[in-house]
């Protein structure tokens, strides 16, 4: 009666184990999408602020439990690849004063800003001028490491040719 039950259990184990069915649907792909934008920023006295706010696609979604990166074009290699910097990003002047880029952003917009430790209104246009930013909206899992530009589109599965460049 043993050997039986024995023989049983397992001529049921390779018979269940070896049944398949149906895949399931596919669930949807929730992954990130990524935008460039070139910009100038403009002087606010009041605040003694360089800012700018650029508005998010229609056809990009920022959800609730997204997070919004932003990445700032820093130079262009040798080899020709863009170098992003991820802000805030700090700039360390050689007379010591320091600025910094930073960000804030709604489900529409995302506010770029240069703050400083010093009156900001002598600040060079190579800094406030024609320049080149990687807004990345992303599922929050995304935002749990520090990701280079090259790391983060590698993991949405985002090719630069993908990456909409708008006007602002």
């Amino acid at each position: 009666m043993k050997k039986l039950l024995l023989f049983l259990a397992i001529s049921s184990t390779f018979l269940f184990s070896s049944c398949e069915g149906e895949d399931g649907q596919d669930g949807i792909n929730i992954l990130g999408q990524v935008y460039e934008v070139t910009t100038d920023l403009n002087y606010d006295s009041p605040n003694n602020l360089w800012r700018n706010i650029v508005t998010i696609p229609n056809d990009i979604v920022v959800y609730e439990s997204d997070v919004v990166l932003v990445y700032l074009l820093e130079d262009v290699s040798q080899n020709g690849h863009d170098l992003w910097s991820p802000l805030p990003q700090n700039f360390f002047l050689s007379n010591g004063d320091i600025i910094q880029y930073v960000y804030n952003h709604t489900f529409f917009d995302v506010e770029i800003l240069i703050d400083g430790n010093f009156d900001l209104i002598s600040l060079g246009n190579q800094f406030t001028d024609d320049q080149t930013f990687r807004i990345a909206i992303v599922p929050a899992e995304y935002a749990t490491a520090n990701l280079s530009m090259e790391e983060l589109l590698q993991n949405l599965e985002i090719n630069n040719a993908q990456i909409e460049t708008i006007s602002n």
